[in-house]
């Protein structure tokens, strides 16, 4: 666990999602990566090229959203979609369970959808966001067995778009499920050095955030 607020860098998954991000947001957002040398940047598809050619030779990577924010999309629809980032140079992709199928006890749908997914990114690391406040305790245990069968590499707790974001406690419950079989990213709520390292501490390795820069100088923020 890292003392110091700077030794956190290396968890964070530097975010912008907002749907008004102009280009030099973007700028601006990778330029903090590559200074405070966090784990990957996180943007809307369309922002992928940029994102790659500003961080391209670095160690951050280029993570991007599909199927997001609500997962309800079809499953070709996300494989495409999932493809064409892949071609535009995403090194890591964040989608979203489709939750409604979960509620309904269509395990099997979702399995082949996220499935289709984690085919579609050609090894590139895919990250299942489960919407857990929209989950019981069961639905979680469920969505994270699920998301390693299909092959996740992460199961992320949080869009950020919904009514609330990642807890201590579902951190917890999505790590002993899933054990060492896929690793687990905290998002959404995470906007100081305090509640990073305690999301690390219950199981995290990676945190989705809006505020990495003040996380890592020691500040906090409002946003995602």
């Amino acid at each position: 666990m890292p003392d110091a607020p700077a030794g956190l860098a290396r968890f964070i998954d530097h975010t912008l999602l907002k749907p008004e991000a102009a280009a030099a947001d973007i700028r601006r957002l990778c330029a903090e990566a590559l200074e405070h040398g966090f784990a990957a940047v996180c943007v809307n598809g369309a922002r992928v090229p940029l994102a790659a050619e500003l961080l391209a030779g670095s160690a951050v990577k280029v993570a991007a959203v599909a199927g997001f924010p609500l997962g309800a999309m079809t499953t070709a629809a996300k494989g495409t979609e999932v493809a064409e980032l892949v071609r535009l140079g995403a090194h890591e992709v964040d989608t979203v369970l489709p939750v409604g199928h979960l509620k309904e006890g269509e395990d099997d749908y979702v399995r082949r959808d996220l499935a289709a997914v984690v085919q579609a990114a050609a090894g590139r690391p895919v990250k299942v966001i489960l919407e857990t406040c929209l989950l019981t305790d069961d639905e979680k245990v469920r969505a994270c067995r699920l998301c390693v069968a299909a092959g996740a590499a992460y199961v992320k707790t949080s869009t950020g778009f919904n009514r609330a974001g990642a807890t201590l406690a579902d951190v917890a419950l999505m790590k002993r499920t899933v054990g060492e079989a896929c690793q687990v990213k905290a998002a959404g709520g995470v906007r100081d050095a305090a509640t990073a390292r305690a999301m690390i501490a219950a199981g995290a390795t990676r945190l989705g955030t809006s505020s990495g820069v003040l996380i890592v100088t020691g500040g906090a923020g409002t946003g995602y």
